[in-house]
């Protein structure tokens, strides 16, 4: 049986490499490179000396530069590094590295809802959209009662989901940057999960008006409480006007569809140093053959991909792609400055204590989900997709952000790496879970739903566990399976981005 490594070096000239295993001081690593002290799992080892002021590099790029001497064997943590300035958005190539040899998937077709227009459906929910957060408290009694007293009528419904949120009032709902909320809730009531059947609940006084997310306000979709006598008259109008959803709902069944009618999401949370070599390249992988059969696939999270973001323009099919690539750039910048925070803000504990030293090193680790694939559209915050392809969606990073952003442009599955561990989900949409460590998944067996951790340890190869992925994607797609996330009903909040003021 073949020794499992000690370490993981990605580029030649690196001058550090990452630990599979925690190494006790004084193990030889490499020839020449003896460590000098403990060097936890995931971290980093200096491979040479490295002078104070010089740069550190993995994954061939500069993560920072040493605050002072560091010796070979040496464990390099994210006190010892000095941030490199930000690539220039403003002097990108476009269009030079356009791959056009995608790896072929293993099948073509799934079995998913179709829908009048647009991508089909994963599953098949009655959504129910609100206007504010304060009748939120009533919606949830009536879904409750919703669930035990009609879905059993209905079995070919999956589920209820009320899609409740913290927008609504209390804001300045004519601030420029409103667009950004207000647009992500009108997505919510196309999204394709819900069949075409829109539901909406709102109070009656808020700023967010029925008519400023759907041009269908009469009351066959929209039911205000303040029409409505008392407490028991809201819960029944409510599951009155449920019944009717459900119905038609329930008579959707899935088909056999071509993958140019699925859309997922690509999005990673609690990531460690393993994540930019197991995890985020097997999605990345997996990626690939969904566009290469003709799926469209989105990835996210600006602070996230803003240290390599040259490689991503480089994937632009054409400079009005890259243009928007770098705006979007810029616009987060401008947002982070008016904080009085920049993209060193973003990595958690958590992160530093997976091994990951800064935003740089998350960066190169987080771009990897994106597989090889031409970029061929950039989306602004809960935009929803022209194009079919690989395309990146301009979200923050925070996950419970990220999500619901993802989710107004339309996503119906979404897969989720992780290193640390997160038992995140989505309400609307599967979430796959795949985790950059075989210890994670010891650790949560019914949680993660795939183990990349078998590409650090030498037993697996990117190319099998991007392939287990796909397949995997193609089976919750279907209905065949389901995620763990799935079965515990582990759902967040909806936390729309809102960047303008709130009143």
């Amino acid at each position: 049986m073949a020794t499992e490594p000690l370490y993981i070096k990605i580029k030649e000239n690196d001058n550090v490499a990452i630990t599979v295993h925690a190494i006790p001081a004084g193990t030889e690593v490499m020839e020449g490179v003896v460590s000098r002290q403990e060097i936890p799992q995931g971290h980093k080892i200096a491979l040479e000396d490295i002078e104070k002021d010089a740069p550190i590099r993995r994954y061939g790029v500069v993560l920072g530069y040493a605050l002072d001497f560091i010796p070979r064997g040496s464990w390099i943590n994210e006190h010892m590094l000095r941030l490199p300035i930000p690539p220039d958005v403003r002097h990108m190539t476009f269009s030079t590295n356009l791959r056009t040899d995608l790896p072929k998937p293993p099948v073509t077709t799934w079995e998913g809802y179709r829908n009048a227009e647009g991508y089909a459906g994963t599953r098949n929910y009655l959504g129910i959209i609100t206007t504010v957060q304060c009748v939120e408290g009533v919606l949830n009694v009536a879904v409750d009662r919703i669930r035990k007293e009609l879905l059993p009528k209905y079995p070919h419904v999956d589920g209820v989901v009320p899609v409740n949120h913290a927008y609504g009032c209390g804001v300045a709902i004519n601030a420029p940057e409103a667009v950004i909320p207000i647009r992500a809730i009108s997505n919510m009531t196309k999204h394709p999960n819900f069949g075409g059947e829109l539901m909406i609940v709102g109070l009656g006084c808020e700023k967010l008006q029925p008519n400023m997310i759907t041009d269908q306000v009469d009351p066959e979709h929209v039911l205000m409480l303040q029409d409505y006598q008392g407490f028991d008259v809201m819960v029944q109008a409510i599951m009155d006007m449920a019944e009717k959803k459900l119905k038609k709902l329930d008579q959707r069944r899935r088909e056999t569809l071509p993958l140019s009618d699925l859309i997922i999401g690509m999005q990673c949370g609690g990531s460690d140093a393993f994540s930019g070599v197991t995890a985020n390249p097997s999605a990345g992988y997996a990626s690939d053959l969904l566009v290469s059969g003709g799926a469209t696939v989105l990835f996210s999270a600006v602070t996230e991909v803003r240290d390599g973001v040259y490689l991503l323009a480089e994937r632009a099919v054409n400079e009005e792609v890259g243009k928007k690539l770098a705006d979007e750039m810029l616009w987060y910048d401008h947002y982070l400055e008016e904080g009085r925070v920049d993209r060193s803000a973003n990595p958690t504990p958590g992160n530093k204590k997976g091994g990951l030293s800064n935003i740089v090193e998350k960066a190169m680790g987080s771009i990897a989900k994106s597989g090889t694939a031409p970029i061929v559209e950039v989306l602004s915050p809960a935009e929803r997709p022209t194009k079919k392809g690989l395309i990146y969606a301009a979200t923050p990073a925070s996950d419970i952000v990220c999500g619901p952003s993802q989710l107004a442009s339309g996503i119906t599955l979404q897969v989720f790496m992780t290193g640390r561990g997160t038992p995140y989900g989505l309400p609307e949409a599967p979430v796959v879970k795949v985790c950059s460590r075989t210890d994670m998944k010891n650790q949560w067996p019914d949680l993660i739903d795939i183990n990349a951790g078998t590409i650090a340890t030498g037993h697996a190869t990117i190319e099998e566990v991007g392939t287990e992925l796909f397949q995997f994607i193609i089976d919750v797609a279907s209905g065949r399976k389901q995620t763990w996330a799935e079965k515990h009903h582990l759902y967040n909040y909806h936390c729309f981005f809102n960047p303008a003021p709130i009143t």
